[in-house]
């Protein structure tokens, strides 16, 4: 296959605002991939029936129509990439573009072009706009010479905080000739009737299928699921959410392992909001052995012209099947199901816990899905490398019994899934292993870990535990420790964070605050003298660093973190994907809270990192204090 040129920031258009992502065109097709992850569209050359380049506000669009009737627009190119990509499409694909020109003048008048289920409304012979004509919902006549067009409602579009349109009015003039009429039948009557062959109508008021009483975990709650020609809707007693096909990326039907449910998940991009709470994933539980038969509210002629070898008229058998089948041919999204994973009694899932809550992680042929709550999708292509963590641990500790898997992704973010049951350590290990990723645990990974955690958690005491513990647990959920966290960027390696010179226990930000408010404090109330304490860190007789402060030396070994900044490392991205609008202090808050409500169990994979990073950083300075001349401020520990 040959591959094409790549563009990156390229937009994908859409009626409730457009998205950036990565474009590529190769011999076989197109692509476009959502920046950040997400939605995926894949385009086989042999489904392509025209291409078309517009000059539009700053940039070039490409649009791009399937079989199907489908049409994509493709935002963002530069004037330079048009001939080398028209070139690519004709040598390759066999279709040559044509050139559309945009309307600018702000005319809202001209005549309307219907082809296949795209609407185009032209000013002369350029375009002004255009609409699916799937997106109409409802189309009706508003006297004799209007046409309202209604256009499906999406909770997925407020995810994305984009506007997004809702109607539009068309006036057509009894005197049109491109809509031919009579008396009887004036133009806009014949304009209606044309747009009413392709619009989504009635669809809105009659499902095809509705499952009454499922329940869904997330978000949670009974609802009655119906499923519309081109949206589904759950209705319960407090939420009414109406999602359209063409957000779902995919289904996944995953059973659990000796347990009488199976989860159906529907993945989608943009999500559905509820508040402040984005919902990713639709996780729905359905009883494993429960028989359903379902007729279609579908006439054989749609199922022949538009459903062909997708549905049938009637179905029967197990309910999680019979829903997955229905709506996998309704809104043409795949559906994942296990893999060749298997674990040791047989299922497809290992029990672990993420976040405090307990789960099922499914290790697929393409990614990692925990379940139920909350619901987490990890792509292989997305995963920097994993790392087992516990699985060496002797002894009649809790550590012989579990292990733990530590999944770091490109983008820095990690997953901890906790107290996995050992027996289950080299089903996941091989499994892991066949996929290619990079195991941080095995011998000559070049980053100076392999065999450490081992050694570590077999000599795990009391007394290696950090000794300002329990002064973070007291103290991780003030509004000083927020300001504290806020400077602190997990992923960057600055001077600021608890590496700095100031040793560990000014480290924490909130507590040398603490002590200058006490400080304070004493010497307003006494009319003693009061001797100032010394700072620490510094020498008795030496300057004060406000005067002659040291630059430090560069070479100085990376100072040991807390459990507590290990613990703030893993959650912080988590934290801000599910809150995207809080501010930064609300989030130190917030993992400062989660912080104190967790048990030392809970706490004790974060431990084990801050003793870890302690001998390495004990390792380090003995080598540094052996080399470093002896005027260079080389920030050791004052312990």
């Amino acid at each position: 296959m040959t591959d094409g040129p790549h563009f990156n920031n390229i937009l994908l258009g859409g009626r409730g605002g457009t998205n950036p992502g990565q474009f590529k065109v190769h011999s076989g097709g197109l692509a476009w991939k959502r920046q950040g992850g997400g939605k995926t569209i894949e385009i086989d050359k042999a489904d392509v029936t025209s291409v078309t380049w517009m000059k539009v506000p700053r940039a070039y669009q490409l649009g791009v129509r399937i079989k199907d009737g489908l049409f994509y627009r493709f935002i963002g190119f530069r004037e330079q990439d048009v001939s080398s990509l028209t070139n690519f499409i004709q040598k390759n694909m066999g279709v040559t573009p044509d050139e559309k020109q945009l309307s600018v003048s702000g005319h809202n008048w001209g005549g309307i072009d219907i082809d296949e289920n795209m609407l185009t409304f032209m000013v002369g012979s350029k375009q002004a706009f255009e609409v699916s004509l799937p997106d109409v919902a409802q189309t009706q006549m508003q006297g004799k010479t209007d046409v309202l067009l209604e256009f499906h409602h999406d909770d997925t579009t407020g995810a994305n905080e984009k506007d997004s349109l809702m109607d539009i009015s068309f006036h057509v003039p009894t005197s049109n000739t491109q809509f031919v009429g009579d008396e009887n039948r004036p133009p806009a009557h014949i304009l209606w009737e044309t747009i009413l062959k392709f619009a989504d109508v009635g669809s809105s008021e009659e499902p095809v299928v509705t499952f009454e009483g499922i329940a869904i975990l997330t978000p949670r709650g009974r609802y009655s699921v119906e499923l519309h020609l081109s949206f589904l809707r759950l209705q319960g007693q407090a939420n009414d959410f109406k999602i359209q096909y063409s957000s779902i990326v995919r289904l996944f039907l995953l059973p659990k392992s000796n347990n009488p449910h199976t989860f159906v998940v529907i993945t989608l991009d943009p999500p559905i909001r509820k508040g402040q709470t984005l919902y990713p994933h639709i996780v729905i539980q359905f009883e494993t052995e429960a028989v359903v038969e379902r007729d279609l509210a579908l006439s054989k002629e749609i199922l022949a012209e538009k459903y062909k070898d997708r549905l049938e008229e009637s179905y029967k058998g197990l309910i999680h099947e019979v829903f997955t089948k229905v709506l996998r041919g309704l809104s043409g999204a795949k559906v994942t199901r296990p893999g060749s994973f298997r674990s040791c009694q047989d299922g497809y899932a290992v029990k672990s816990s993420l976040k405090a809550e307990d789960g099922l992680l499914y290790p697929l042929e393409k990614g990692f899905f925990f379940l139920p709550k909350p619901p987490t999708l990890i792509l292989h292509e997305e995963i920097e490398f994993v790392e087992f963590e516990r699985h060496g641990a002797g002894g009649a500790s809790m550590s012989s019994h579990y292990f733990d898997l530590l999944v770091k992704l490109k983008n820095d973010q990690e997953h901890l899934f906790r107290n996995i049951q050992r027996n289950e350590y080299h089903n996941l290990f091989n499994f892991i292993n066949g996929k290619n990723m990079k195991i941080m645990n095995l011998g000559g990974d070049g980053q100076g870990t392999s065999g450490v955690v081992t050694d570590v958690l077999r000599d795990t005491d009391d007394d290696a535990v950090d000794p300002h513990l329990e002064r973070i647990k007291n103290q991780a959920g003030d509004e000083e420790s927020d300001e504290e966290d806020e400077d602190f960027v997990a992923d960057k390696d600055d001077s600021g964070s608890p590496t700095d010179d100031s040793g560990d226990e000014d480290s924490d930000a909130s507590d040398s605050g603490g002590e200058k408010e006490k400080s304070s404090k004493k010497e307003a109330s006494s009319s003693k003298p009061v001797q100032k304490r010394k700072p620490k860190g510094r020498d008795e007789d030496g300057p004060e660093k406000k005067k002659t402060k040291k630059k430090k030396d560069p070479n100085a070994p990376k100072r040991a973190m807390t459990p507590f900044m290990y613990f703030s490392m893993a959650e912080r991205g988590n934290m801000k994907n599910s809150n995207p609008d809080l501010p930064t202090t609300e989030i130190a808050k917030k993992l400062g809270e989660m912080w104190q409500k967790m048990s030392s169990e809970e706490k004790q994979p974060y431990i084990q990192q801050a003793q870890v990073d302690k001998k390495r950083y004990e390792k380090e300075s003995a080598v540094y204090r052996g080399e470093a001349p002896v005027d260079v401020d080389s920030g050791n520990e004052s312990d």
